[in-house]
């Protein structure tokens, strides 16, 4: 029997950082879904896809393959069999992601595989609609999130420390419509499912929040 661990949770919650390391602890297989629409959407802009035409996108996704490989220990996301990886954390792709996510023929051509690798080994997944949706029998359920404020600041930072000068402002408030595109959508809105455990990282270090989870996770056990 594989154990799973879904964490689901908005934008900037800090999902990937705690799932990849959660999993690193307990041994577990990371599996960055968000990282699967943003390669998908990768696709989209590259191929000048309107995001509003769902004809269009429907498609698009019969062309798109999506595989990830371990490089040093590291995820490698690789669309078409080019490595998109260092592409998933720009801006536009993020945007288009998060609106070609309400269509049900990119939820599809991702979900199959999703739980295919979710039947076979034990993983760590993090997304928008993982406990609701993709592993709705998942082992344990986490629902993380932290205010606004904290997710953008953390956003501010991250572009700094890449040499940016972003707009804390204008980052808060695009973080603000893609919580409410992502939660008002018709397909897999994203919120928390009932059984999930809350977790709200705005005032825990890393290390607190993994070990929540992780006490989360072995209380189920028991």
């Amino acid at each position: 029997m594989a154990y799973s661990i879904a964490i689901d949770g908005p934008a900037g919650a800090g999902k990937s950082t705690i799932a990849k390391k959660v999993s690193r602890e307990l041994g577990f297989t990371y599996i960055d879904t968000g990282a699967m629409f943003r390669a998908m959407a990768i696709y989209f802009v590259d191929n000048g896809i309107d995001n509003k035409d769902a004809d269009m996108i429907g498609e698009a996704c019969k062309s798109v393959t999506i595989e990830l490989a371990y490089e040093d220990g590291a995820q490698q996301v690789i669309l078409n069999g080019t490595n998109v990886t260092s592409r998933l954390r720009d801006e536009a792709v993020g945007n288009m992601a998060s609106a070609v996510a309400v269509y049900p023929a990119v939820r599809s051509k991702l979900l199959e595989l999703q739980r295919n690798i979710a039947e076979k080994m034990d993983v760590v997944m993090d997304g928008r609609d993982i406990g609701t949706c993709v592993l709705p029998d998942a082992t344990c359920k986490i629902y993380l999130t932290a205010s606004v404020e904290t997710r953008a600041k953390r956003r501010y930072l991250e572009l700094k420390e890449k040499g940016e000068n972003p707009d804390l402002s204008k980052i808060e408030k695009d973080i603000e419509a893609r919580d409410y595109q992502d939660m008002n959508r018709e397909t897999a809105p994203l919120k928390q499912a009932e059984d999930a455990v809350l977790v709200d990282s705005s005032d825990m270090t890393i290390e607190d929040v993994c070990a929540a989870i992780i006490s989360a996770y072995k209380s189920k056990l028991n």
